[in-house]
């Protein structure tokens, strides 16, 4: 009878069978919580936005609140004005941050006294499932329809 060096096929294939099923039960996990962190990081970035616009407003009264978000961003190095107030980063500033889309509504008046920011998912399902929105009183809400996000969608608690 000759020694076996190494692993018969049936051995490696219960290996690879257990590994294949913890694979399947790991991944949409992950997914998952990547969707929450997105999630997550976008209402940070709602409140962080909330800040500078208030921030904004006393800086330049005469303004109010910004007409654009770009407005609040600046590129490095930044030396502060009222086209580039250097209060947030230039990537959140642009729009785009953690798979969500944020958009700035002002109310065109000058001094400015309201604006809304929207929130949404660039990929929904993958890059975030609810849909964000604050205005000028600092409050976050979400929506879970795709409707919209407005004042009577649910408060995020």
């Amino acid at each position: 009878m000759r020694k076996q060096n190494g692993f018969s096929l049936i051995e490696l294939l219960i290996v690879v069978s257990v590994l294949l099923i913890i694979a399947a039960i790991a991944i949409p996990n992950f997914l998952r919580s990547r969707l929450r962190a997105n999630e997550a990081s976008t209402v940070a970035s709602l409140r962080v936005i909330n800040t500078a616009a208030v921030t904004f407003s006393i800086t330049y009264p005469d303004l109010g609140y910004p007409a654009q978000l770009t407005a609040l961003g600046g590129a490095n190095p930044c030396p502060g004005s009222s086209t580039q107030a250097c209060l947030i980063d230039d990537v959140l500033a642009q729009g785009r941050k953690s798979g969500y889309s944020f958009v700035w509504t002002g109310d065109g008046a000058v001094p400015s006294v309201t604006f809304i920011v929207t929130a949404a998912p660039q990929v929904v399902g993958g890059s975030g499932q609810l849909m964000y929105c604050t205005d000028h009183t600092g409050v976050i809400y979400y929506d879970s329809s795709g409707s919209g996000c407005t004042n009577a969608s649910l408060v995020l608690q």
